[in-house]
C-alpha cells in the first residue's frame, strides 16, 4: 500500500529480441531489475517495472520466412516463451509488451518529428553491399569471405576470429551473402541521420550530473572529447518495422524504436489504469522517476542517442541509467559448445530459480564489472547461506512451537536482540536502494550466524528433554522464529517464493517492510513445512550436457563440431605458444620476455586492491598460504598464493595488496583459488607482495 509520500518510480529493463530464448546473460539484468522493483514495492513506493520484446529487424524478418510464417507470428511465438520463462524466475512485470504496437508507432512518429522539425534529421547517399538476389542492403553480419590480411575462410564482414584483423565488408576476399551466397554489388541509397553532435554540450553536462555510474561517464568522456558522429537511423526495405512518416519505402532502424518501446509499454499500461498517467511520468518537469537497467555493450544508444531525442522532443530524461557487466560462467565466455550457454528454460528443467536469484545477489554490486557465475561456487554458496543458515533457523526451532500449542510466547525473552535485527533493516534498505546486493547479502548472512549461534547456545532440543523448561523452550524458538521473520523480510525482494512461503508459515498477511517493526507475541502460526531442497552438482552437471544437446539438435553435429574447434583454439592459444622450438629473440640478441598482446586483452584483466583478512597455513603444503581476501563490496575470495617462505600468516593480516579478480577459479587438492595475488622477486624468501599506495582501499580498480 502507498501513501502521500511515497516515490513514484518508473523502471525498466533493456528489451530481449524477439529472435531468440532467454539465457542465463539476460536473466542477471532481469533479475538485479525486479529486485530492486520488489524492495521498493516493499518500502510503499508507487514502483512500476514495465519492458516489452525488441520485435524489429532484419534478423526477425528472415526468421520468419526461413520457418514459414509472417514476422507478427514469430515474434507472438516468441513473446509469449520469453513472458513464461520470465514468470518461472519470478520476474514481475506490471506489463511486458512489443515494440511492434500501435503505441510505440505512434511514439515513434511523435519523436521523429519533432527532431526533423527541429531541424536534427540530415539525408545523405550513402554505398552499402547489397544481394541481388534477396534483393537487400546486407549488414556486416550478413556477408562473409576470405580475411584480407591472413586469407582465413569464412570471416564476417568486420573482423577475422583467426588473426584478429578489422576492416570494412568492401576489403573481403570473395565475399558472398549469408542469406543467398550471391555475391554482393555495391548499390546507393539515401540515409536519415540523426544530428547527435547538435547535442555535444547537452550531452557533456548530462553525463555528468550523476545520472551514470562514474566508470560509464568517463567512458563516454573520451567519445565526447573525440567528437561525436551523426547516427544513421534508417534502412531500406524490405525491413520489419515502422516505416518514416513522408519516406515511402524507408524504415526506422531498430535501435531508434526500441528505447521509446518503455515509453510505449509504459503507456499502453496508463491505458489500462486509472492510477497511472503518462504525462505525469514523461513530461520535462516530472517530479516522478524513471530509472534504465541495462548491460554496459548499450550504454551508447541509452546515454547518447535516447537523451538526446528525448531532449529533442520534450520529453524528461531518465533519473539513472544503471549498467552491469557481462556473465561469464567459470571464468570464460559463455559458450556452447562447452556448455556454458545456458538458456532460462534449460536451468528450469533442472533446478530452483530461488537458488539463481540468491546467487545473482549475493554477488552484485553496483558496477560495471563482469560477474562469474562459477559453478561449484554457486552450488556450495546457495546450500551453505539459505539451507544451512537461513531455513535451518525455522527449521529446528518451529516444531516446538507447534508442540506446545502453536503460538508464539506472550512475551519476548530477547526483545534487545529482536531490535537489533529490526534496527539492521535500515542500513540493509540503503544497500538495496544503492543496488549494492552483496553487500545486503553479507549484512543478512551475518545476522543469520548470529540467530544459528543464539540457537545453538540455547539448544532447545536438549531444554526439552528436561520437565519443567516447557515455557522456557518456547520462548527460545519464539525468539529464533522472530529472527527468522527478520531475515525473510530483508531477502524477500530476492527471495519471492520462500517471502511467501514465510508468510504463510507465519500467518502473516505479507513480509511488508515497515511491519517488521512489531515483535510477533502471542501469535499463532502454522505448521513449519520445508521451504527449499539442497542445490545438486549433479543437477548442474545435466543443465550443461542438456545445452550441449540442443546445441546438436540446432546447428547439427558438424555445426557443433566447428563451435568445439573454435572454444579449443581459444584454449590452446597459450600452450601452442609455448611449445614452439626455443626462445624468441630480440634484435638485440636478448630473449624476449613474453609474447606480446594487445590493450583490448590487458584491458581485460581486473586488478583490484584488496585486504587481507586472514591467512593461514596450509596443511601438506610446503610453499602455499591460504588467504581470505576483502575485495570491496562485501565480497571475500579464498586465494592460495605460494608466498610462505618469505611471510608469516600473522604479519600478513590486515595489509593491502593487488589481485588479479577476474582469473578464472583454479581447483586445487587444498581447496578451489579465486584468483591470484600479484608479487615479484627472484623466490624463496625474496617475495614482495605489491603494496597500494596510501588511501587505497578494497575494491579500487588499479588503473
Amino acid at each position: 500500500m502507498t501513501d502521500l509520500n511515497a516515490r513514484k518510480i518508473l523502471v525498466t529493463s533493456a528489451l530481449p529480441y524477439a529472435n531468440g530464448s532467454i539465457h542465463l546473460g539476460h536473466l542477471l539484468e532481469y533479475i538485479q531489475t525486479d529486485i530492486w522493483v520488489r524492495f521498493q514495492k516493499a518500502r510503499g513506493h508507487m514502483c512500476t517495472y514495465v519492458c516489452a520484446d525488441d520485435a524489429h529487424g532484419t534478423a526477425i524478418m528472415l526468421r520468419a520466412e526461413k520457418e514459414g510464417i509472417t514476422p507478427e507470428e514469430q515474434i507472438a511465438r516468441v513473446k509469449a516463451e520469453h513472458e513464461t520463462d520470465f514468470a518461472d524466475f519470478q520476474i514481475a512485470f506490471d506489463n511486458f509488451h512489443s515494440t511492434h504496437s500501435e503505441e510505440n508507432r505512434e511514439l515513434s512518429a511523435t519523436i521523429y518529428k519533432a527532431c526533423r522539425d527541429k531541424g536534427h534529421i540530415a539525408t545523405r547517399n550513402i554505398k552499402q553491399l547489397y544481394d541481388p538476389v534477396k534483393e537487400l542492403f546486407l549488414a556486416d553480419r550478413y556477408i562473409k569471405g576470405n580475411c584480407p590480411k591472413c586469407d582465413a575462410e569464412d570471416q564476417y564482414g568486420d573482423n577475422c576470429e583467426v588473426c584478429g584483423a578489422t576492416y570494412t565488408p568492401a576489403e573481403l576476399k570473395k565475399p558472398y551473402s549469408v542469406i543467398s551466397g550471391a555475391t554482393p554489388v555495391e548499390k546507393e541509397s539515401e540515409h536519415f541521420f540523426f544530428k547527435l553532435p547538435d547535442f555535444q554540450d547537452f550531452l557533456k553536462e548530462w553525463t555528468r550530473s550523476g545520472t551514470l555510474q562514474d566508470e560509464v561517464a568517463n567512458k563516454l568522456s573520451e567519445w565526447l572529447d573525440s567528437g561525436l558522429q551523426e547516427w544513421d537511423i534508417s534502412r531500406d526495405a524490405p525491413y520489419f518495422g515502422f516505416e518514416i512518416p513522408d519516406a515511402p519505402g524507408k524504415y526506422f532502424y531498430v535501435w531508434l524504436d526500441a528505447p521509446i518501446g518503455y515509453m510505449a509499454s509504459f503507456k499502453n499500461l496508463c491505458d489500462r489504469r486509472d492510477d497511472l498517467s503518462f504525462d505525469d511520468y514523461w513530461k520535462p518537469d516530472s517530479d516522478a522517476e524513471v530509472y534504465h537497467f541495462i548491460g554496459k555493450d548499450i550504454i551508447n544508444f541509452h546515454a547518447l542517442f535516447w537523451p538526446s531525442m528525448l531532449s529533442a522532443a520534450n520529453f524528461r530524461t531518465p533519473t539513472a541509467v544503471n549498467a552491469h557487466g557481462f556473465v561469464t560462467v567459470n571464468g570464460a565466455k559463455m559458450s556452447k559448445s562447452r556448455g556454458t550457454f545456458i538458456k532460462a528454460r534449460t536451468y528450469l528443467n533442472h533446478l530452483n530459480p530461488t537458488y539463481l536469484r540468491y546467487y545473482f545477489a549475493a554477488k552484485l554490486g553496483s558496477s560495471v564489472d563482469d560477474f562469474d557465475l562459477n559453478l561449484e561456487d554457486f552450488v556450495q554458496r546457495v546450500n551453505s547461506d539459505l539451507v544451512n543458515k537461513l531455513i535451518n533457523i525455522a527449521s529446528r526451532t518451529a516444531n516446538f512451537i507447534k508442540k506446545s500449542g502453536g503460538v508464539l510466547s506472550e512475551n519476548c525473552a530477547e526483545e534487545a536482540m529482536v531490535n537489533d535485527f529490526i534496527n539492521a533493516g535500515d542500513q540493509i534498505a540503503e544497500l538495496y536502494e544503492k543496488r549494492e546486493f552483496s553487500r545486503a547479502m553479507k549484512e543478512i548472512m551475518t545476522l543469520a550466524d548470529r540467530a544459528n549461534e543464539y540457537i545453538q547456545a540455547k539448544a532447545p532440543w536438549a531444554m526439552s528433554k528436561e520437565e519443567g523448561r516447557e515455557q522456557e523452550v518456547l520462548e527460545v524458538c519464539s525468539v529464533a522464529v522472530n529472527l527468522f521473520r527478520q531475515l525473510m523480510t530483508y531477502l524477500s525482494p530476492v527471495l519471492p517464493e520462500l517471502a511467501d512461503k514465510t508468510a504463510a508459515f507465519l500467518n502473516l498477511e505479507s513480509l511488508g517492510w515497515e511491519d517488521r517493526r512489531s515483535i510477533l507475541t502471542g501469535h499463532a502460526i502454522n505448521k513449519f513445512k520445508p521451504m527449499l531442497a539442497r542445490a545438486e552438482m549433479d543437477k548442474v552437471t545435466a543443465i550443461l550436457e542438456e545445452t550441449k544437446t540442443e546445441l546438436e539438435k540446432e546447428n547439427g553435429g558438424a555445426a557443433a563440431a566447428k563451435n568445439q574447434k573454435a572454444d579449443k583454439k581459444a584454449d590452446n592459444k597459450s600452450e601452442k605458444k609455448a611449445k614452439s622450438k626455443g626462445p624468441e629473440l630480440r634484435e638485440d640478441g636478448n630473449e624476449v620476455i613474453a609474447d606480446t598482446i594487445g590493450f583490448p586483452d590487458f584491458a581485460k584483466v581486473d586488478l583490484r586492491i584488496a585486504r587481507i583478512i586472514k591467512a593461514d597455513h596450509v596443511e601438506g603444503a610446503d610453499k602455499l598460504l591460504q588467504l581470505t581476501l576483502d575485495i570491496g563490496n562485501g565480497e571475500t575470495r579464498n586465494v592460495f598464493s605460494g608466498i610462505k617462505a618469505a611471510y608469516k600468516p600473522e604479519d600478513l593480516e590486515g595489509k593491502l595488496t593487488v589481485m588479479v579478480a577476474n582469473l578464472a577459479p583454479r581447483k586445487m587438492k587444498f581447496g578451489l583459488s579465486e584468483g591470484m595475488v600479484l608479487a615479484a622477486g627472484p623466490g624463496g624468501s625474496e617475495i614482495y607482495l605489491l603494496e597500494p599506495h596510501d588511501g587505497a582501499q578494497p575494491g579500487m580498480r588499479v588503473m
